[in-house]
């Protein structure tokens, strides 16, 4: 271990908020020595991420905002804080996150107890970012009482939050009805807690009620069945209640469930590591040689030698 990464590593332990953000540079952009920061990680306890997602407008980043606002007042003063991953979309200029969160948790920005971290898409499916396990397993290390990850917000393809998350929070308003069987097939069945956002809206009670009747059973993840959650988050209403029913589904979480999300992220860093030596634009020139030599290309036969 050089000497530079047995410093971060030092500090980190720390408690150095720039050693963090030095360390999390290093893994996003695979600067020299990140392996070295990943195969160093250390964990003291287990740290909960929660997973907020949701169409676009449901108020995630609000939501997010008076989240904070609420577990901060729980927080002992040795405490590390609370940590945000904030997934924004890529600059089309230089492919770095459009810092949306700057914006939007501006109340939290420069309080010392919230780490908050913008991550770029850059092109990645699902509403996170390739680097999102890489960078929340650095904050983890880090020990913070709770880190909090906001995707995009792209609708039903962000069930990916769910292998990384312990507790997936579905942010959806009153006016999401008309969309429910739509979303059910795919991002409804993800969820512990489903946040019925702008609940001063007409109908939200009987949105909540219905939805409380038709949820599934999550057997999948720790055989509890998701809650319904009422906020206003402008107001910073609900968020008490809804810090209630995080804790009570992070109690519920057994070691197989635990293992189940080792294992889920275990699966996407090895599918990822197998995948980088493989270049698109190298199978593209090598297919047009030979198209050119086989008019009859099969395209099975040609896999084969990957």
């Amino acid at each position: 271990m050089s000497t530079e990464l047995h410093n971060l590593q030092s500090n980190l332990a720390l408690g150095d908020i720039k050693s963090l953000a030095r360390a999390i540079t290093k893994v996003e952009n695979e600067l020299q020595g990140y392996e070295d920061v990943l195969l160093n990680l250390k964990h003291t306890r287990y740290v909960p991420i929660i997973g907020i997602t949701g169409p676009p407008g449901a108020g995630k980043s609000t939501l997010v905002n008076a989240l904070v606002r609420t577990l901060l007042q729980n927080l002992k003063k040795d405490s590390r804080g609370i940590g945000v991953v904030s997934v924004d979309p890529s600059s089309p200029i230089n492919q770095g996150a459009i810092l949306g969160d700057r914006l939007r948790m501006n109340e939290h920005f420069n309080d010392k107890q919230v780490f908050i971290r913008s991550l770029a898409t850059r092109g990645a499916l699902g509403g996170l970012s390739a680097k999102t396990i890489e960078v929340t397993e650095v904050m983890r290390s880090f020990g913070f009482d709770y880190i909090l990850v906001e995707t995009v917000g792209v609708g039903q393809s962000e069930v990916e939050i769910a292998g990384l998350a312990d507790i997936t929070l579905l942010v959806i308003t009153p006016e999401s009805g008309d969309d429910i069987q739509v979303m059910k097939s795919g991002i409804m069945e993800i969820a512990d807690i489903f946040v019925v956002n702008k609940s001063d809206r007409d109908g939200a009670d009987e949105f909540a009620k219905n939805l409380l009747h038709t949820i599934p059973m999550n057997t999948g993840k720790e055989n509890m069945k998701a809650s319904v959650v009422k906020t206003i988050a402008t107001q910073n209403e609900g968020t008490a209640l809804l810090k209630e029913e995080i804790e009570k589904h992070l109690k519920h979480k057994s070691h197989a469930d635990i293992s189940a999300l080792w294992a889920e992220k275990a699966f996407q860093l090895i599918l990822k590591k197998k995948m980088s030596s493989i270049d698109k634009a190298k199978i593209k020139i090598e297919i047009e040689k030979e198209i050119k030599k086989d008019p009859q290309f099969n395209i099975y036969q040609f896999i084969k030698a990957y």
